[in-house]
Formats: structure tokens, sequence, C-alpha cells
């Protein structure tokens, strides 16, 4: 068995395994991932064949891991569980000294995360509604409109870290939508739809309050009229949950988010949507 960094080939297989287990990434996920970190892949390979695949991404102090996926017809063999020690050891590696590393792992792995050293933070929960043409405040703008920066500094305190670069790229996918709320020319709130597999996903949607997450969840969804739609909410944050009930979405899925080392704290309190469960 060797573990190795994949190729950027090895990755978009990785990215089909994905959807393969019904994770149903964005049209252009694949490429704004690599991009943001490409030594953040990873593959497990034997007798010249990749055998099972992860991520290890860092974005400086703060790593996130994800696409931890081993071939279904080899699972059970061991193969899971060395390869994810591997990983979890390569990326403190990355980090140094004083690194974090995040996760959104599937609730049944908790116990064998927690063996690992990670300790649980909250649930995310994956919701699935449709999109539905309403009219838009006009305090929302598009996020072509705003200056980059603003944009950057507004997203820092909720994500946890500054990721400017992956933002830039992020807002700008061709299957993308971005939206923020201005009022009295203060950013209050920002979100971002893009279309996936199946529908299309908003993620990240940050907000001062539940009022400002409720007018750009109405001015994203316009953009999935009638389409399957999407949102991953922390169930610790009742108004975001609550938000995605009152638009008639159920959910799904589900994952725990959790932390080896001691996460940034952040205002869970106006994080109404996760950016994505593969990168945090």
């Amino acid at each position: 068995m060797i573990f190795r960094r994949a190729s950027r080939e090895e990755f978009q297989v990785a990215v089909e395994w994905a959807a393969g287990e019904g994770w149903n990434p964005g049209l252009d996920d694949a490429e704004v991932f690599w991009v943001t970190d490409p030594e953040g892949f990873v593959c497990a390979e034997r007798d010249g064949e990749m055998v099972a695949t992860g991520s290890v991404v860092s974005y400086g102090s703060y790593g996130f891991m994800g696409f931890f996926i081993v071939r279904p017809d080899l699972r059970g063999q061991g193969i899971g569980r060395e390869f994810w020690n591997w990983r979890r050891d390569l990326l403190l590696e990355r980090l140094g000294p004083g690194g974090v590393i995040g996760m959104d792992g599937v609730f049944e792995m908790q116990p064998f995360y927690a063996k690992g050293g990670f300790e649980f933070s909250h649930r995310n929960l994956r919701m699935e509604g449709v999109g539905v043409r309403r009219p838009v405040d006009p305090r929302v703008v598009s996020l072509q409109e705003v200056d980059l920066e603003e944009v950057a500094d507004y997203d820092t305190w909720r994500f946890g870290l500054r990721r400017a670069e992956f933002l830039r790229r992020w807002i700008s996918m061709p299957h993308a939508r971005g939206h923020c709320y201005r009022e009295d020319g203060v950013l209050r709130g920002v979100g971002v739809i893009r279309e996936c597999r199946s529908g299309f996903k908003i993620g990240p949607l940050f907000a001062d309050d539940g009022l400002i997450a409720e007018q750009l969840f109405v001015a994203l969804s316009v953009h999935a009229d009638s389409q399957p739609l999407f949102l991953d909410v922390p169930e610790i944050n009742e108004q975001a949950v609550a938000l995605a009930r009152n638009h008639g979405m159920q959910e799904v899925f589900g994952c725990a988010r959790m932390y080896h080392g001691e996460p940034v704290s952040i205002p869970l309190g106006q994080v109404f949507g996760v950016t994505t469960f593969e990168l945090g």
C-alpha cells in the first residue's frame, strides 16, 4: 500500500466517487478546490490502482480533512483506518505547532474520529427544498459590486481564518452567483449559490441576524427557481434551522463538525449555511 499526493486527474476521480456516494458536488467545485491547495489532496494506491481518497487542505494554521472515501468493493479491509491516520498526521505536519484541523464527518463515524483525537463541536444538517422566485430586497446586491477585501473581512470572522483567494474563485465560478446585504454602506451578510450535479446549494450563508439571512436566502433561491435546493445549517443555530424549515426544507443528511486542537471561536449564530462539507 502506498499513500501519496494525488494528481489533478486522480482528484477528479475522487470528485466522481463523491458524486457516487450521493454527496452532490458543485459543477465547478473540483477546480476551485484544487487551486486552493494543490498539495492538499492525497490517495492510497495498491497494485497500481487508486483505492482511497482524501483531502488535507491547509489554510495556514487551520486545516480541513474531507473527501474520505475508500473504494466500495475494498471496504472492511482496514485500508481506511491506516490511510485516515496517515492523512491526519500529514496535515498536522503541514500545519506545524499549534495547528488545528476541522472536519465534517458522518455521524456513525464519530467514535472512530474521536479515537483519532477529534472532539465534537456541533452537528451540521443538510436541508433540501425547492427554489422559489420571490421579490428581492433592494438592499441585496451582487457580490461583484463589492470590494473583495470587504467580503473577505466579513467572511474571516465567521469562518475563523482569512481565505480571500478561495473566496475570489468561489464567487466567480461559472455556475455560481453571490449576493450580499448592505445597509447604510455597511456589509451585513454574504451568500453564494452554486449549481450542483443535482439542483443548487447555498453556501456560505453568513448574516448578522436571521432577518438578513432570510433576505439573502430569498435572493439566492431565485437562481434555483423550481429546482432542488440544499442548505447545510449548523443545528446549534436555531434561527438557521427555522429559516430552512420555514421554506419547506427537510433534513436529508448530516455531519458532525469535529476539531483536532483548539478551534478559533466563531459566532455560530451568524452562520446560516456552511460553505462546503469538503473544505469547511
